[in-house]
């Protein structure tokens, strides 16, 4: 008997502003370009990633492409995506190790 699977999609469990933001923050902290990338793609798929693109000043389809695996997205993509989240950037003192 084949084991049955079904696709995971983290965007479908991030309902909340809190939880969307708990993600972000995790990638911002790794400072993993490809961690943030997709992070902003799961939460930009979560709020609407057509209503996202439209207030980043994107195209779906480019914005699909900047926050891929291979994208990279530019720094005026990933501003543009912060702010229709709803979101800011905030920089701090990295902790002394």
């Amino acid at each position: 008997m084949a084991l049955k699977t079904t696709p995971f999609d983290a965007a479908s469990y991030l309902d909340t502003p809190e939880s969307q933001a708990e993600l972000l923050s995790d990638a911002f902290e790794t400072g993993d370009a490809a961690y943030i990338a997709h992070a902003l793609g799961v939460v930009a798929r979560a709020r609407g990633m057509s209503q996202v693109a439209k207030d980043a000043g994107v195209t779906r389809e480019g914005l699909y492409k900047a926050l891929s695996a291979d994208g990279d997205p530019r720094l005026t993509t990933l501003l543009g995506v912060v702010r229709s989240l709803g979101l800011t950037v905030t920089i701090q003192p990295a902790p002394k190790s």
